[in-house]
């Protein structure tokens, strides 16, 4: 562990601090630190920050509620910049966002981004606005039972290609299933930080389970 006198704030005494969903991963703010905020971070284990125009310090949450809970504070190699994972009990941006970056300033038309949350909010997309001969549409429409049958037979398919020991089918196959999961997530109004959450406490309660036993 790092001692702050190790940490480098600049000529102001400052040092920024990029926050950090711990379930999302999802960049929420950029903000400053200086020396006393940092250990009231620490110490209270949420996020204090320098406010630099007003000139005084910024307990996160104080006034909206929306603290954010610290996970873990790490430093850069030039130890000149802070990374800040949180729990967030609200949204993170003053504008009422889940993030500060919501305005895109540019995007490839050769490589795309992918990831769950995209994934999830496009599958969503076709229960709201039901789209003609989309795959993904034609499951909602037959609902419930049609989407359990699906995941029931694509848990099949990955079963028999992990027994052939065969890892492309496999992979193919559990992509399969994890699309077919997420339709039934939408369909059951259950989201990504809801699973992210319960696999989070599951972590901390193995976590716990292997320091007893390591302890008798």
């Amino acid at each position: 562990m790092l001692n702050i006198d190790e940490l480098k704030f600049d000529e102001k005494g400052l040092i920024p601090a990029v926050v950090v969903d711990a379930i999302s991963k999802k960049v929420l703010t950029l903000a400053y630190m200086n020396r006393e905020s940092l250990e009231i971070s620490m110490e209270k284990e949420l996020t204090c920050f320098w406010s630099r125009s007003r000139n005084e310090l910024w307990l996160k949450g104080e006034t909206s509620g929306n603290y954010q809970h610290i996970v873990s504070v790490t430093a850069d190699c030039d130890k000149d910049a802070l990374v800040v994972m949180v729990e967030k009990d609200g949204p993170a941006c003053h504008l009422g966002t889940e993030s500060c970056f919501e305005n895109p300033v540019f995007k490839s038309d050769n490589r795309s981004e992918f990831s769950y949350e995209g994934l999830m909010k496009l599958i969503q997309g076709r229960k709201t606005q039901r789209k003609e001969g989309s795959y993904t549409t034609y499951l909602f429409d037959k609902g419930l039972d049609k989407i359990l049958k699906k995941v029931g037979e694509e848990s099949t398919e990955v079963i028999i290609a992990a027994k052939a020991q065969d890892k492309k089918e496999t992979v193919y196959e559990i992509a399969d299933l994890a699309y077919h999961v997420m339709v039934l997530m939408i369909e059951a109004g259950i989201s990504l930080e809801d699973i992210q959450r319960e696999l989070a406490s599951r972590h901390v309660i193995d976590h716990k389970v292997k320091q007893e036993k390591m302890t008798k």
